[in-house]
């Protein structure tokens, strides 16, 4: 087929579809989306509870439990242990089809029935207040990882102990207010590195150990505000560095961001890719408009997935995946998995399902189902019978399209209506990536949840809090602190906080000052230093004409052998939107200047 230009149903804006994606399409069985890409991966997002915890009753033991459902939901939440038991089976809800209703009315009125689990925790310990993470053990306020130890307040932390602060960090260990690092210790206020200790208030480091407010180091030692030093000048000079003061620290992340914005940064940050268009891709080919991601081959628009094959719009996925579509979390050995949430381990050929786990297959319309087979809404069928069936609701689903309150239409291949999803929007990562403000969020059909007004009281606010972490007392974790925000900042402030004890201990070792924002805008800071997941096309900034304006803003260092002068004429993807101040080169000048 050749490539079609297509309106999306959703935002009205032009989308197109490449022949390889009718290829997919025809593979797996599905027709051509009716939303473009962006409003696909919004529509998934909504249906993904991370950060948003509730206190709650278990609606089957009734224990006090944390969850990420408040208590007035409409269906039965259960703690893990119950979930999980022999006390109740997914079956028992089943139901047969009803070909005078659309699909998704039955599909919402067995979602109002049937049990969910109330985090997503796998074997983990001393981690109650934490989601969508497994084998961890005593962490708090950590969300989307897996095998850590003693961390706190993180987003998608790997392999690390002793991590407080951090987002997207894979095998560190004492790391704070750290951003996209890689086999990292000792490190404060770091973006962007990989093999390296020993860092304070640096950006894009490479095999480097002690440096301070520096950037583009890679294989350096002992480099201070982009100066080499020996040894003994760079200890000299560190003497007069406190990171344990409040202001010093502000001040120092100052100079960090106006040091960021004059470094070079590189139009995508992959390794070892071929075919590759995205950012922070590694060992990837013949991949198109993914993010955050591993191991990858012939995938587009993915996002945190690592180790698939011949996938399409999924996200938050990992553990050997293959011929999936349309798909928020997953993994694990998941084979042939379309248009469903939440579908690990070992699921197989699951169609338009939720919470269906543990050895699942050839299931279509189910929810919360583990180990079972050939089953239609919850409801267990032959295997010649189930398969009959199944292609008379696919007919009916486009025959009888369900049509939701903005008068979108949902036929057979797209994926879960936004009206049906379990979770308000503003408790989603939708709402991370895609901002809406309520007015708007509802005029799109997504659910709502205003904030709960707080029932504590606050005993000191962040103004009065001790500048140096050496004049703070153990006293202070019964302290209620006010958010420096107080509610203003729409980033979902939560206007106080606490400071624990291993919190504090931590920041007492590592000589870092109590934070001034809670837990909730302290994640938005570090969410918004980050780039977006979108692309546009660029041409390299590098340019050594004499007086030109980008020569400068950056004289490079050496002669660039692929443009010896002039603009280099390279042109690439990236997520450095066009007007941003940024010097974005392309590989070949970056590696010169850089490495």
């Amino acid at each position: 087929m050749t490539q079609e230009a297509r309106q999306c149903q959703n935002c009205k804006n032009q989308f197109t579809i490449e022949p390889d994606d009718f290829a997919f399409y025809e593979k797996i069985k599905v027709p051509a989306p009716t939303w473009c890409p962006p409003c696909r991966l919004q529509r998934r997002l909504s249906w993904r509870n991370e950060r948003s915890l509730h206190k709650r009753i278990c609606d089957l033991c009734r224990k006090d439990i944390i969850a990420m459902y408040p208590q007035d939901v409409t269906f039965p939440v259960y703690c893990r242990e119950c979930w999980y038991s022999d006390k109740w089976d997914g079956t028992q809800y089943g139901r047969e089809y009803n070909f005078n209703k659309p699909f998704f009315t039955q599909f919402k009125e067995l979602q109002n029935k049937v049990p969910r689990v109330a985090l997503q925790v796998d074997k983990c310990v001393n981690c109650e207040y934490a989601n969508q993470i497994a084998n961890c053990k005593n962490c708090y306020l950590i969300f989307s990882g897996s095998d850590n130890e003693d961390s706190m307040y993180s987003y998608r932390i790997l392999n690390s102990k002793n991590l407080v602060d951090c987002f997207i960090v894979l095998r560190g260990e004492y790391c704070y207010e750290c951003i996209e690092c890689l086999e990292v210790s000792q490190l404060i206020f770091v973006e962007n590195c990989a093999s390296s200790t020993g860092l304070s208030f640096c950006f894009d480091a490479r095999g480097s150990q002690d440096c301070f407010l520096s950037s583009n180091i890679w294989n350096k030692s002992h480099v201070f505000e982009n100066k080499q030093c020996t040894k003994e000048d760079y200890k000299q000079k560190m003497k007069d560095i406190d990171t344990g003061s409040y202001k010093n620290f502000s001040t120092y992340a100052a100079k960090f961001e106006a040091m960021r914005k004059k470094a070079l940064h590189k139009h995508a940050y992959t390794k070892n890719v071929t075919n590759v268009v995205g950012n922070t891709i590694s060992y990837s080919k013949d991949c198109y408009h993914c993010f955050n991601g591993a191991e990858l081959e012939n995938c587009r628009y993915c996002l945190f997935v690592n180790k698939a094959k011949d996938s399409m719009d999924i996200n938050n996925g990992c553990c050997v995946m293959e011929l999936n579509y349309e798909v928020n979390t997953m993994g694990v050995n998941a084979y042939n998995v379309k248009l469903s949430s939440d579908a690990w381990p070992e699921v197989r050929n699951i169609t338009y399902c939720d919470i269906c786990k543990n050895g699942c297959h050839d299931l279509f319309g189910c929810i919360g189902l583990r180990k079972k087979e050939y089953c239609i809404l919850n409801k267990e069928y032959t295997k010649e019978k189930y398969e009959e069936l199944v292609l008379q609701i696919i007919d009916h689903l486009n025959e009888a399209s369900y049509k939701d309150k903005k008068g979108k239409i949902y036929a057979h291949g797209e994926f879960f209506p936004t009206e049906l999803s379990p979770f308000p929007y503003n408790e989603t990562p939708a709402y991370d990536y895609f901002p809406l403000d309520k007015e708007r969020a509802l005029a799109q059909g997504f659910n709502w949840r205003d904030l709960e007004k707080p029932s504590y009281q606050i005993t000191v606010s962040a103004e009065q809090l001790p500048d140096h972490i050496r004049d703070v007392d153990d006293s202070i974790v019964k302290e209620v602190i006010s958010c420096a925000h107080q509610g203003k900042c729409g980033e979902r402030c939560v206007t106080a906080f606490r400071i624990v004890s291993d919190e504090l201990n931590f920041y007492r070792k590592m000589n870092i000052p109590l934070p001034r924002l809670c837990p909730n805008c302290r994640y938005y800071a570090r969410f918004r230093r980050r780039n977006p997941i979108n692309l546009w096309h660029r041409q390299c900034v590098c340019d050594s004409s004499t007086g030109s304006e980008q020569a400068t803003k950056y004289k490079n260092t050496t002669k660039h052998s692929h443009h010896l002068e002039g603009r280099c004429p390279n042109e690439f993807e990236t997520s450095y939107a066009p007007e941003r101040k940024e010097i974005v080169y392309c590989e070949q000048c970056y590696q010169a200047e850089v490495v």
